[in-house]
């Protein structure tokens, strides 16, 4: 059995430290200890991105990394303006690391750059400058969303990274320099807090090594992970919260009616809020023809104004004896937006020589908005007629005239049934459909 001249166990790790804020004028940092392994990271923000990402509505992250010259103990040379080969390789990794991490297009249009310093070099710098620009990032994000600049995190999944190999024939989790330079199998396992591999770098280094040791070392590196992810969490105390948070939905409506049936169908999957919530405060004027042109104009005026996701809908009666009245205008059918009672009564006028069954349908259009990509709408109907006389005291706008499926007005049932068959789940369901279809 190989002895560790460290006296750890196979499947230990050194002692990790993390200290977040260590560079107190970047927008995210800390300093990452590994056993002898110190590297400092920093995240820095900058608005716009680079030219080929410009005007597509999301945001960028990139690395660089290098080692200071007294870090390996005999002086390394400074990095140029051309790098070495191995520290491009190096910050590439951690690049494409991080942006699994990322929702680029909550990031919005601006450029996070992380900064990775070793300081020490004793093995699993680029692991450990992984595990560091993790927590520097998460940081960074914070101060983005403190500040006002930020309305949601971008941060998707945790990340982390270990190195683990195998020396004298025996597994090992985290390597150090003595080890791994006798190495005869090197690894480097990038993984997210869901349990899936980001990237693995096995090279037989001395020897080939079998399915069976590789599948050893693919287990100590999940649980390798699996510690250091915790140890980010506890560096990163409050800001933790910003990591795997629910997308953020806005909804583009002042109707507080609306906004419940929102919260109620979505909110388990988004972070549900109106734009009011977000300071929007805009009266939008609706200026198309249709459903569709309607409920598109909201959501893309939401979603420019503040970067986010939006969704709007645009819905009304439309009745077969007036051929599709009120339609569109269903809100202001009366000449004055949102007066139930008045438009109530001018239907019933308009319908009073119309003998039953008088059909029509409820109609949504839904519209999401997203930066970057293009608008969503899908249509959602709930066949019914109209009544000659209110019926209960629940719903709004037409609901105590409309007699849907069921046999009841959507004024007499439930909000949960009203939720379970309106035109407005049914319309976002067909975009959520539409969604998972992408």
């Amino acid at each position: 059995m190989y002895e560790r001249i460290d006296g750890r166990g196979a499947g230990a790790l050194r002692e990790v430290r993390i200290v977040p804020g260590f560079v107190r004028t970047a927008a995210g940092s800390c300093l990452v200890e590994c056993g002898g392994t110190r590297v400092i990271c920093t995240a820095s923000v900058q608005e716009g991105v680079p030219p080929f990402l410009r005007g597509k509505g999301q945001g960028w992250l990139t690395a660089e990394y290098a080692m200071l010259p007294a870090s390996t103990g005999q002086r390394k040379a400074r990095d140029g303006v051309k790098k070495d080969g191995r520290s491009v390789e190096i910050q590439r990794l951690i690049g494409r690391s991080l942006r699994q991490a990322v929702d680029l297009a909550r990031l919005g249009e601006r450029t996070v750059t992380l900064d990775c310093d070793v300081l020490e070099a004793d093995g699993g710098t680029r692991t450990a400058s992984i595990t560091g620009s993790f927590v520097a990032l998460v940081l960074a994000v914070d101060k983005l969303i403190r500040e006002g600049r930020l309305l949601q995190s971008p941060v998707t999944y945790q990340v982390s990274a270990v190195s683990c190999g195998i020396v004298s024939g025996q597994p090992l989790l985290d390597l150090c320099y003595v080890e791994d330079s006798c190495a005869q199998v090197d690894m480097n396992v990038v993984m997210d807090d869901a349990g899936r591999f980001i990237e693995v770098q096995g090279t037989g280094e001395g020897r080939s090594f079998s399915r069976e040791e590789l599948d050893k070392l693919l287990a100590l590196a999940e649980e390798g992970n699996a510690e250091l992810m915790r140890a980010q969490r506890d560096a990163l105390g409050g800001a933790a919260r910003h990591i795997g948070a629910k997308e953020l939905l806005i909804v583009a409506t002042g109707n507080a009616n609306k906004l419940r049936e929102f919260k109620e169908i979505l909110g388990a999957r988004y972070d549900v809020v109106s734009m009011k919530d977000v300071g929007v405060d805009a009266d939008i004027e609706e200026t198309g023809t249709t459903f569709e042109e309607n409920a598109a104009i909201k959501a893309e005026y939401v979603m420019k104004q503040t970067g986010c996701a939006a969704i709007a809908d645009d819905s009304g009666l439309a009745v077969d004896a007036l051929d599709g009245a009120p339609g569109v205008y269903s809100a202001r059918y009366c000449g004055r937006h949102g007066d139930d009672e008045a438009n109530n009564r001018l239907l019933l006028e308009n319908l009073k020589d119309v003998p039953a069954p008088r059909t029509g349908r409820y109609i949504a259009a839904i519209a999401l908005s997203r930066p970057g990509k293009r608008t969503l709408i899908r249509r959602g109907t709930c066949e019914g007629e109209v009544l000659f006389e209110a019926h209960g005291a629940g719903g709004f706008g037409y609901d105590p005239l409309f007699r849907c499926e069921t046999g009841e007005t959507f004024a007499e049932i439930s909000a949960e049934e009203k939720n379970r068959i309106s035109h407005r789940r049914r319309g976002i369901e067909a975009v959520l459909k539409a969604l998972e279809e992408e």
